[in-house]
This record gives structure tokens, sequence and C-alpha cells, in this order.
């Protein structure tokens, strides 16, 4: 007999939340979430991340912001985005956006209504709280590395507190915005943001769920 250990309960829980609730997560709560996150393994224990954290004001001043950036100005990126997407990268990527045009009434030939979607992205979809993370410049695809294990973590001990998530790269193509909006040294560079906050059960963006490669797809088994 196998038993679900509480981690692998919490993976399975876990979904990129498009819908959230107004009502604020306590301080002491994202503490925790934080020196959770702060617990992942780096290179050389170097711990490259940094994050500019958002709550009440200050995070409606920074959706402003983005969605002014999103309607107005030039995509800038720290990070080059990825080149393409092929194969079964491809496929998945499309599924994920027909399920969620899918949940959210949008049909296939409703263009307007997909880059309201897209935009969505830049009004955080509703949640209090949005946390930017950067990564030290020097560290190259290491430090960048290091963070999507911050990043993570931070998802998963989120989750144990009954805090939803959704990590979006969506921000950092406008890194020149959020760079001047909250002062970030250059050195540091904008590798994606996590807004969270109280799941809106109702919202129906949060209706489906994306399925995972089958081990086979994944894994070079080599006895």
């Amino acid at each position: 007999m196998t038993h679900h250990s509480a981690l692998q309960d919490l993976l399975a829980e876990r979904h990129s939340c498009r819908g959230f609730q107004d009502k604020p997560v306590p301080p002491n709560v994202i503490e925790t979430i934080l020196s959770d996150a702060g617990r992942v393994p780096s290179w050389c224990n170097a711990q490259p991340w940094q994050v500019t954290l958002t709550s009440g004001a200050a995070t409606d001043a920074f959706r402003k912001v983005m969605l002014d950036a999103f309607d107005t100005e030039a995509a800038s990126t720290d990070f080059a985005p990825p080149s393409g997407y092929s194969g079964a990268r491809k496929t998945r990527r499309q599924t994920c956006g027909l399920q969620l045009y899918e949940a959210v009434g949008i049909g296939r030939g409703d263009k307007a209504g997909r880059v309201a979607q897209m935009r969505e992205n830049y009004a955080f979809f509703g949640a209090p709280h949005v946390a930017v993370i950067t990564t030290a410049a020097e560290l190259g695809a290491y430090g960048a590395l290091d963070c999507g294990g911050f990043i993570t973590a931070f998802c998963l001990s989120a989750q144990a507190q009954g805090i939803a998530t959704i990590p979006q790269a969506a921000l950092a193509f406008y890194a020149d915005t959020v760079r001047a909006h909250f002062g970030i040294p250059q050195e540091q560079l904008i590798l994606a943001a996590i807004s969270f906050g109280y799941r809106d059960d109702t919202h129906p963006a949060n209706g489906f769920r994306t399925d995972r490669a089958r081990l086979d797809d994944m894994v070079d088994w080599r006895d």
C-alpha cells in the first residue's frame, strides 16, 4: 500500500489561480511563505533572489502602472523570451490556452476576447498581493535557476496555508516599467512575479486543471 505525503497532496492541489478575492493575506502568513521559500537550495548558498512585495495601495498603484504599460508601451525584457515552442511543448501550450478560453467563454475566433484575457495578467487577476522576483545579473542562468526553486517553494508554502498563487512571466515583459516603478537596481534582473491571495472559487477561470506528462515522456530510463 502506498500513501500520499503532504507534499504530494500540495503538488496535486496547486494550480495557477486566475481569479482572486480582494481579501488581503495576513502579514504573518506572508512572512511564513517567504521564509519557507528562502529555505530552497542555491548554488554556493548565494540565495540570489530578491523580492519586491506589494499589498494594499501599493498593489493598486502597481496594477495601474502595468495596465498602462500593456496598453501603451513596447515590451522590454531582461531575459530573452522563448524562441519558440515545438513538439509536445507546443501541444501543451496550446491545450492550456484552449482550456482557459473555453472556461471563460472565449471562442476560437474572438481575438478581442483573447487580448482582454491576456490583459488580466497585468491586473494580477484581481490579486491583493504581488511578489516581483529578481535575480543577481552576475549569476546568469544559474541565478535564474535558483529563483525557480524559490518560486516553486513559495507556491507550495502558500498552498499549504490556503493561499492561491500564479507565477507570471508576463510582468517581466515590461521590465523597464517594473524597474522604474520600484527603483530596482540594474544589477537585479526582473525574472517573474507571483500574484497571490485567496482564490475566488466562483470565477470560471479557476474551473480547469492542466495535465502532466507521463514519466516515459520526460525520463530517459537507463538500466
